[in-house]
């Protein structure tokens, strides 16, 4: 008899957790269905601190325009219009407002002023990867100023030069 009580003590405890929640009653009224349209890219960064000399020359060697990347993507790179010295990327949906640095091997490195994507433009390619993640993005994005350097005789330089000191 003790097996058969407790068996119907831990059906009895265990019956409320098994029951299924009511259902939600449904809403009075739908909202209107509006038309789709394209949302308006988010304005650069608000309190970004002001360029000194060294990022706004950086931002000048950042190639400007649109770039064919592998599957088809499209990156565009402009001038942020209200901060001096900063550059925005547009991939897919996204705007993201970066600030240009050179490295020292004279290749520019657009850093998202969050902290989460980079931009790396080399003499004859450019990639977009995120670095909370670690991966790239997209890949084998090419400006025209790119597929310029990269179509001259090896004898030639790419254009990259070392940071001079």
């Amino acid at each position: 008899m003790k097996k058969f009580t407790s068996a119907a003590l831990c059906l009895a405890l265990a019956g409320p957790a098994l029951a299924q929640a009511p259902a939600k009653p449904a809403a009075a009224k739908a909202a209107p269905v509006r038309p789709a349209s394209k949302p308006a890219p988010k304005p650069a960064a608000p309190g970004l601190p002001p360029a000194g000399s060294e990022q706004i020359a950086t931002a000048e060697l950042a190639h400007f325009g649109e770039y064919q990347c592998e599957f088809g993507e499209v990156v565009t790179v402009e001038k942020t219009p209200k901060n001096e010295g900063y550059i925005d990327v547009h991939h897919k949906k996204t705007v993201t407002t970066m600030k240009p640095v050179l490295s020292s091997t004279g290749a520019v490195r657009l850093e998202d002023v969050k902290g989460r994507l980079l931009m790396l433009q080399i003499a004859n390619k450019s990639m977009l990867m995120d670095t909370k993640i670690g991966q790239r993005l997209v890949d084998g994005c090419v400006h025209e100023k790119q597929r310029e350097a990269a179509s001259r005789p090896p004898s030639q330089s790419l254009g990259i030069e070392p940071k001079k000191d």
